[in-house]
């Protein structure tokens, strides 16, 4: 009976340790799985990955997309992909179905068509594509991405669209079963070696001593003993101790980790407060800006402009352009250069419009100057709108590269000055020497640009003996931007029109002007008066509040934009 035992107990640790090795060769999962769009999804303009597809497994998934002609698969954050798509018509792959062979697409009605998405600024990489893409998500940064499949945006984006994912390949059991079954075969083998022993050890005793042994045993109140009961008792246990071990093991590994505490929310918090571009994005947006400046100044043409630059900087260099047809010694607008970059600030509040700066200096730019760029909805693309040389003698204020918060002009939430009081200081200041803010707003030991001003306006006005000058410096506010630097205070940007006024003293007076602003008005002199009109881009640090310094000016420049006689 033991025997039987015994071989029952290897036959069934064979079985066992077959089943664990099973699930790690021939049983075992597959590494990957594939899910595709169903065949009968709805046709959109526009197809949205959603950013949860990205980690729903551990490691990098694939995407294979198939389309007739070309095409484009571009990443962004999940607001900025939600906000380009608007209201245009569009299927978003959500997940996986539960047998794992169909991704889930769910359809959105709207506009049937959107512009060409191809080339935004809102996208961190834009794939391009004719025929077939084969694409390995990974994240450019951290924090949440989606993907945006289209064609142009007037046919129907690729339909053929499969994922393939990391498979689940952990065997929790495989190691359990394989050391049980080892257990068993271990202890059937040994049951069996002590069944034989005992057989050979008992083969001379007679049936007759064996049922009084027995008898005298019982007499004794005590079980028959033997090595061999005990042996088992030994070996049950140790099998029992195998099972519960092996169970303690899968379960463990059958387990997924427990996410840290907070780590939803603070994801949250990161794409609530993530930069609106990446250093990668910010360079490329510069050198298309850089590269249409370019082409603009050398052709004089403002047509090659408007597709990067736009406000007050379009207006100043198409006049400029103007002008320098006419005047061959008229100065150029200061270049705009990418090259040399020597800082960028950029704003983490995500809504729209969105404006970031870029300081540089390169080839012909005798100081670094701030380019102020816009982005005034998420289907347009940054536009140059001012660039402003920093004040000889100024430093550019610290504010940090990882995204800082833009502030309302009217918002002096911890300053001690709002945007529109700063600007609107400055402009009093420059209209007058004796403005309240002359203590209030000062410029470096070498920053000329305030005292030029005024000088050149008490001059001009002094000299002026056939005519009356007035002179006027009034903000434009709904180009005043203002950041938050690191110490708590604020820079603030905008643009001032300063008017220049003239009007003769008496009838058959005559007024000249130069000949920059002839270029604009179509003559040199007037006997009924003039105006010009100037664009000051500005740029000034307003202090923290509490603190008990001065505003400072930080940049400035003015450009000849009108000229016009009465």
């Amino acid at each position: 009976m033991r025997l039987k035992t015994a071989a029952a107990l290897v036959l069934l640790g064979l079985l066992t340790l077959l089943a664990g090795i099973g699930q790690r060769t021939i049983w075992a999962p597959s590494e990957t799985f594939t899910a595709s769009v169903p065949a009968d999804a709805a046709g959109a303009p526009l197809t949205v990955i959603d950013q949860k597809l990205r980690t729903l497994h551990d490691g990098t998934v694939k995407i294979t997309v198939q389309g007739d002609g070309n095409f484009m698969l571009a990443t962004g954050r999940p607001d900025d992909v939600s906000a380009w798509v608007g209201q245009t018509a569009h299927n978003t792959i959500t997940g996986v179905t539960e047998d794992e062979k169909s991704l889930v697409v769910e359809h959105a009605d709207g506009e049937g068509t959107a512009p060409n998405p191809a080339g935004s600024d809102l996208w961190v990489s834009n794939e391009n594509a004719s025929g077939e893409l084969e694409y390995t998500w990974t994240p450019p940064a951290d924090g949440d991405w989606s993907l945006l499949l289209a064609s142009d945006g007037t046919k129907a984006a690729p339909a053929s669209v499969s994922m393939t994912f990391p498979n689940d390949t952990s065997t929790p059991w495989a190691v359990p079963l394989m050391v049980l079954g080892s257990m068993l075969i271990v202890g059937g083998i040994v049951l069996g070696l002590l069944s034989a022993r005992r057989k050979d050890g008992e083969g001379g005793d007679s049936g007759y001593a064996r049922r009084a042994r027995a008898r005298n045993a019982e007499t004794q109140g005590q079980a028959p003993s033997s090595s061999s009961s005990s042996k088992a008792t030994m070996v049950a246990a140790g099998v029992v101790a195998a099972l519960l071990a092996g169970s303690a093991t899968a379960a463990q590994a059958a387990s997924p980790s427990p996410l840290p505490s907070g780590s939803a929310s603070s994801t949250a918090k990161q794409a609530a407060g993530s930069p609106v571009l990446l250093d990668a994005q910010f360079r490329r947006i510069l050198e298309q800006v850089s590269s249409a400046t370019d082409a603009g100044d050398a052709a004089k043409d403002a047509a090659k402009l408007a597709d990067r630059v736009g406000g007050p900087e379009l207006e100043v260099r198409t006049q400029n352009y103007k002008i320098r047809s006419q005047v061959g010694t008229y100065e150029p607008r200061m270049p705009v250069r990418s090259t040399k970059l020597l800082t960028t600030v950029v704003t983490s509040d995500r809504d729209w419009p969105r404006s970031v700066l870029a300081v540089t200096q390169g080839e012909g730019n005798v100081v670094p100057q701030i380019l102020t760029l816009v982005q005034q909805s998420p289907r347009e693309n940054y536009k140059l709108m001012e660039t402003t040389p920093l004040q000889p003698g100024t430093t550019f204020p610290n504010i940090s590269r990882g995204g800082t918060e833009t502030l309302s002009a009217a918002d002096k939430t911890g300053l001690l000055y709002s945007g529109e009081e700063a600007m609107s200081g400055l402009a009093d200041r420059l209209t007058s020497a004796d403005s309240p803010f002359k203590d209030k707003l000062v410029e470096g030991q070498s920053s000329p640009y305030i005292a030029d001003t005024l000088s050149y306006q008490a001059e001009v006005a002094k000299a002026g003996e056939n005519g009356n000058f007035s002179f006027t410096h009034k903000v434009v506010p709904e180009s005043t931007v203002v950041f938050r630097t690191s110490d708590g205070g604020a820079l603030v940007l905008g643009r001032i029109n300063f008017g220049f006024e003239g009007t003769p003293k008496a009838a058959g007076d005559k007024l000249s002007i130069g000949d920059d602003a002839a270029a604009l008005a179509g003559g040199k002199e007037t006997t009924t008066g003039m105006v010009l009109s100037f664009a000051e881009s500005m740029a000034v640090y307003v202090p923290p509040a509490g603190s008990t310094d001065p505003m400072k000016l930080v940049a400035a420049t003015r450009g000849l934009v009108g000229a016009t006689f009465k």
